[in-house]
């Protein structure tokens, strides 16, 4: 098989075999593929896309260039299900859901990412707390999502090779933007971790990747449909990204929000939202339960016994962090030297907020990257983020800033009032949840 044969077939427009497709991966994983034969192929797909079957074939082949997770033999009593969410402000939905779905009876391998761009990385606001591994090797990820229930980790080496090196092309190619290429990458990390089901939340608007419901929708469709054909059961959900998701946006920050709505100590409601919906998703999605109520009831629960917390804090530990994090975080988390309130340039109510700006804001103080090799300061960020809808002024701040330095925190009030909008009445509200999609 001649591999120009096959950048030229998908040049006009046709659809490649499962054999041409694992052609391609196979020549990804070795290297046998030089890299403008692949960014041919990746323009080719980006400017004609793939049909779900295609899609399916090079999800599947990508999940299986590497080690696939088997947990066969490691005798669960309960589904093995994750989450995967397409990146936001504020977005520390990992850190409770990984925990619930636990205390529910499920086990999540959560294999997660690192923040760039405007978009906060689960890995960055885990490597908060002090000790925490989040790159251990695959017995011990066995094990402790044995034990306790679930981890939440980093991408290794084993799993998915060939995505790795697909994705690093297609970076510096401009082909990033391509949906079933998105999809694909995300369903073969997904496929090779052994899951038996996967809920996608799948984020929209000013902070999102997807700005418009109909690209949201349009990539959940994609999603739940390839996953399908590569035998991955899969719903996906569409969340709203039009301001910061809960009260906070950094690193430490959020872990600390976290701790705050896993203690039931406080839960934003928004968030509160988010949460509920996606684990009960995921009970339904992995046949834990059938009806919505139920599963809702179930997710309450485990908040409100304390067993969310409870799985929270020993996946902490098991992984190298400290035993005590859930009573203590405040004690161990790294804080800024400055933290001063945001006042708004006038009185009124929060009608909107361009998220993405926010974001840019967390980076500006040093708490998010530009480049991966960027070295963070995960103390620094916004925390008591006011929610569109309510009224700021003199008694009630835009947010809290926390910064390392005078210079940096000047800039960011500055991003953060610009990135407000304040008027004399309040917004409609916006509903945080917008559709359900299955492959069905």
């Amino acid at each position: 098989m001649l591999f120009t044969d096959v950048i030229r077939k998908k040049r006009d427009g046709a659809e490649l075999s499962a054999d041409e497709i694992q052609y391609f991966v196979a020549g990804l994983t070795d290297g046998s593929l030089p890299a403008e034969q692949v960014s041919a192929l990746a323009m080719a797909i980006f400017l004609n896309s793939m049909s779900f079957t295609e899609a399916g074939f090079l999800t599947r082949a990508m999940a299986a260039s590497g080690t696939m997770l088997d947990w066969s033999a490691e005798g669960l009593n309960g589904p093995v299900v994750d989450k995967h969410s397409t990146g936001g402000v504020g977005d520390k939905v990992s850190f409770m859901l990984a925990s619930i779905a636990a205390a529910c009876g499920c086990y999540v391998p959560m294999i997660s990412g690192r923040g760039l761009g405007h978009t906060g990385g689960t890995l960055d606001k885990a490597g908060s707390i002090p000790g925490y591994n989040p790159t251990p090797d695959l017995a011990t990820l066995k094990k402790v999502v044995k034990s306790v229930g679930c981890a939440i980790i980093g991408q290794t080496s084993d799993l998915a090779p060939a995505d790795r090196r697909f994705y690093s092309i297609r970076d510096v190619t401009g082909t990033v933007e391509s949906i079933p290429l998105i999809t694909a990458s995300i369903l073969s990390k997904k496929i090779a971790a052994g899951l038996d089901a996967l809920v996608m939340d799948v984020k929209v608007g000013t902070g999102a990747f997807m700005e418009t419901l109909d690209d949201a929708r349009a990539l959940a469709t994609s999603i739940t449909k390839t996953a399908g054909a590569a035998g991955l059961k899969t719903h996906a959900i569409i969340t709203d990204m039009n301001e910061t998701l809960g009260l906070t946006a950094g690193n430490a920050v959020e872990i600390a929000e976290s701790v705050e709505f896993l203690t039931n100590t406080h839960r934003e409601t928004r968030l509160d939202q988010v949460v509920t919906a996606l684990c009960a998703e995921m009970l339904i999605t992995s046949g834990q339960e059938t009806s919505v109520e139920v599963a809702r009831g179930r997710v309450i629960e485990a908040i409100e016994s304390g067993k969310a917390a409870e799985k929270f804090s020993r996946m902490v530990a098991a992984l190298g962090g400290p035993t005590d994090f859930i009573e203590k975080y405040m004690d161990y988390l790294p804080a800024a030297d400055i933290v001063m309130p945001v006042w708004p340039s006038e009185e009124g109510y929060l009608t909107a907020v361009n998220a993405r700006a926010v974001g840019n804001a967390v980076i500006v103080l040093g708490g998010g990257r530009r480049t991966l090799t960027d070295e963070l300061d995960l103390a620094v960020g916004f925390s008591a983020i006011a929610p569109v809808g309510v009224q700021v002024g003199k008694e009630r701040p835009l947010a809290m800033v926390h910064a390392s330095s005078e210079a940096s925190a000047g800039a960011a009030v500055k991003i953060m009032r610009e990135a407000c909008t304040i008027g004399e009445a309040a917004p409609q509200k916006r509903s945080v949840i917008y559709d359900v999609i299955t492959a069905n």
